[in-house]
């Protein structure tokens, strides 16, 4: 028993020397093979990058590691840098690309390389690209094409093929870039962007895989996430924040969780930044995804094509300060479909789902210094045809959008909007139904826009159908209701609150108001709506005052006029006025008193 296990351990020390001396071996072989073939590979990868760039790139790295046993290669402090002088030549010659790519990185990094595949079958695989804490500059210049250049031009296939016959790399992966998107023209940064991962899965060039309409950029897949965006307005007043994009190329996903648009002021400090009246955006994303996405479309061409949109859960908040005069500009040009005609970026969306979002719009009215507000709670529906796109324009010019919310926390509203969108007059027009509420719920808008407080009555239900476009609307509003008793108000100053008009009030709900549509043993009255918009009169703006005036003129105070943006401003001026006149009285009082007391003390003397 004894003599067996003896000579079992010699067996196992013959082979574990051996084995070791085999280790040995290959490794003295991989040590001198890498150590042969190091500066011949440096050399070898300069000189491609400069060749195959035809003189464009430099590519430089401090140092190169080969390890034969594990197939694996790292570079390191690797720069790809352009040459501009000759950039500058070839763009004389008009043979220029649009972009210029540099590059810094601490480690470039190849695992899996088929050495001997490479070497004797001219087929380059490997298993792995990894490229750590990249630095990207892209800088694009708008450069003249030669005509005859587009169609000669040799395929990326063609241009490896005399010393490769295929290239495959099973997965690339770039971790944490940092990317710079340079104006070339001016020098201007237009983007930058941190904490980027990108990962390409299966990126194969051979003599098939550039017809292979399975494959994107000669890839499977090309997907990417961006973590913690934030950048700032070109104003520097808004902060952009996104806590995570991803996308993937051929799954055409672009998803963005948790975007926000944040003021850089609280809402009156804001507006005083500004010398005219200035909406105050206070935005709360928690999804915004697309699907259906062309993203090679969005790269090569700049234009955004998507099947689908969908917007929320969010919450957005509106702002304005009626203490400052209303802008020079006309707002109607803000109109959606109007800006959306000015927009540089190509658009097409088939679908805008609009899911659980809060809109609060808030105005500030400086004579009362109080805020009212307006919400929409729980706004849900469908957009249709969302395109600045000629060719789509010319199969269908119209975008459908179809919503329901809850106004007010009172009543839902439903609403269908059509907008015409190569109409050069902003024309559009909207239909919809509230349903039952109680009508002091309506007090916030009835109180601040036309100084009319609603003591008591009940809404069965309204409808309109109305139609507009720059220079104001015309349409129908029918509005039923029961028991309405209102007071009329008088502004007060200085944070006071408003004051009834008893007698008017009394006069009004006695002869003027209409309590109840249809009065007893009559037809249902309708309004009919003739509204002109001022230029400080936003789209929003108009399609509620719209709506607002055929309420009022069913009820019977269509007399009482409504302030517009320039009426308020104007009433806030004459205020101003009247607290300086009486500043100024009291300031004469005051000299005369001491003038008198001064003239009394002489006298006494």
């Amino acid at each position: 028993m004894i003599q067996n296990n003896v000579g079992l351990n010699k067996v196992w020390k013959w082979v574990i020397g051996i084995f070791l001396f085999l280790i040995i071996l290959f490794g003295s072989a991989a040590l001198y093979l890498s150590a042969k073939w190091k500066p011949l590979l440096s050399e070898k990868i300069k000189a491609s990058v400069y060749d195959g760039s035809h003189h464009l790139y430099k590519i430089d790295f401090k140092d190169i590691h080969l390890n034969l046993l594990t197939s694996s290669a790292t570079l390191d402090s690797v720069t790809l840098i352009p040459d501009t002088a000759v950039f500058d030549a070839l763009k004389k010659i008009k043979l220029a690309p649009a972009y210029l790519m540099q590059l810094n990185l601490d480690q470039l990094q190849f695992s899996g390389v088929g050495i001997l595949t490479t070497y004797f079958k001219k087929k380059l695989d490997m298993k792995a690209v990894i490229l750590n804490k990249p630095s990207i500059t892209l800088i694009h210049h708008n450069v003249e094409k030669r005509p005859d250049t587009i169609v000669g031009q040799k395929t990326l296939y063609e241009q490896i093929s005399k010393t490769l016959k295929s290239i495959r790399v099973r997965k690339i992966n770039i971790i944490a870039a940092d990317f710079t998107y340079i104006n070339g023209d001016n020098g201007k940064k237009q983007h930058a962007i941190k904490h980027l991962n990108v990962s390409v899965d299966d990126f194969l060039l051979d003599s098939l895989s550039q017809t292979d309409t399975s494959r994107i950029y000669y890839t499977k897949d090309i997907s990417f996430e961006l973590i913690d965006y934030k950048s700032l307005s070109k104003d520097k007043m808004y902060t952009f924040k996104a806590d995570t994009i991803t996308g993937s190329v051929k799954g055409k996903k672009l998803h963005v969780n948790g975007f926000y648009m944040l003021p850089k002021y609280a809402d009156l400090a804001f507006t005083r930044k500004y010398k005219t009246q200035k909406d105050r955006y206070d935005l709360k994303f928690k999804k915004m995804n697309f699907s259906g996405i062309d993203l090679v479309k969005l790269n090569q061409e700049g234009s955004l094509h998507a099947q689908s949109l969908t917007l929320g859960p969010a919450k957005v908040a509106v702002f304005l300060s009626r203490e400052m005069p209303p802008p020079p500009i006309d707002k109607g040009k803000n109109y959606p479909h109007l800006a959306l005609q000015r927009l540089p970026l190509q658009l097409h969306i088939d679908t805008v789902k609009i899911n659980n979002i809060h809109v609060a719009y808030t105005e500030y009215n400086p004579i009362t210094q109080k805020r009212g507000t307006v919400d929409l709670e729980n706004l849900n529906g469908t957009i249709l045809n969302v395109t600045n796109d000629s060719l789509q324009l010319t199969k269908n010019n119209h975008a459908i959008a179809n919503l329901s919310a809850r106004i007010i926390k009172a009543a839902q509203i439903n609403i269908h909007l059509n907008l015409n969108l190569t109409s050069k007059n902003g024309a559009f027009s909207y239909s919809g139904k509230i349903g039952p509420m109680n009508m002091t719920a309506l007090n916030p808008v009835s109180k601040s826009l036309g100084l009319v407080k609603i003591e008591q009555g009940k809404v069965q239900k309204a409808d309109f159908n109305i139609k507009g476009n720059l220079q104001g609307s015309r349409g129908t509003v029918r509005f039923y209701y029961t028991n309405l008793k209102v007071a009329l108000l008088k502004e007060g100053e200085d944070g006071e609150a408003t004051k009834k008009k008893g007698f008017l009030s009394f006069l009004a709900n006695t002869i003027v108001i209409k309590h109840n549509n249809p009065s007893k043993g009559e037809d249902v009255r309708v309004a009919e709506v003739n509204f002109k918009r001022t230029h400080a009169a936003s789209f929003f703006n108009l399609l509620w005052k719209s709506v607002f005036m055929g309420i009022r003129e069913t009820i019977g105070i269509g007399v009482v006029p409504i302030k517009g943006p320039e009426k308020a401003y104007d009433k806030v001026s004459e205020k101003k006025q009247e607290r300086q006149e009486k500043r100024q009285e009291r300031k004469e009082e005051r000299i005369k008193e001491k003038k008198k007391k001064a003239d009394k003390k002489t006298t006494k003397a």
